[in-house]
């Protein structure tokens, strides 16, 4: 078993060893300097002179308040059968108080309409209308479950051998 080893770590040792290459060497002639170079010439810097600045005048800027009442009407409407999207809205603003309405079909069937005011004294004010009857679609009759009766099977005897 010693003599496998041994073969073994020899054979590894022969396929790990490469090649021996000569040393390469690098080598440059190096002499003493001889001459040295010429100290460069400094002179004193420039001084320089500036002018003295210029100062800008003007004139202060008073804030002025911009105020106007504002005005607008806008009304949208959408009627999409595709989506079943059913609704408009209409809304007038005079200054401070803003009137308007919104209409909504629900999904029962039924247009929610909401009638609305808004102004500083009274604040916001809705009034909810409801019109049309409502329709639900008819429940789907439950499915019978179909079940087997219980079935009892005898597991089949297991005999041991002693």
């Amino acid at each position: 078993m010693l003599a496998k080893v041994i073969v073994v770590a020899a054979l590894a040792a022969v396929a790990h060893a490469g090649l021996f290459q000569p040393a390469s060497s690098y080598s440059s002639v190096s002499a003493p300097v001889l001459s040295h170079a010429t100290p460069a010439v400094y002179s004193a810097p420039a001084v320089a002179k500036y002018a003295t600045p210029l100062v800008a005048k003007y004139a202060a800027l008073t804030a002025q308040d911009y105020y106007a009442p504002a005005h607008y009407e806008f009304n949208y409407g959408v009627q999409d059968p595709h989506t079943g999207d059913h609704k408009s809205q209409h809304e007038v603003r005079d200054g401070d108080v803003v009137k308007g309405s919104y209409s909504v079909a629900e999904p029962d069937g039924t247009l929610r309409t909401v009638h609305y005011t808004a102004d500083p004294h009274n604040g916001f004010n809705a009034v909810v209308e409801k019109s049309g009857e409502p329709v639900y679609p008819a429940p789907a009759p439950a499915a019978k479950l179909a079940v087997a009766a219980p079935k009892y099977v005898a597991a089949s005897p297991y005999y041991y051998k002693h």
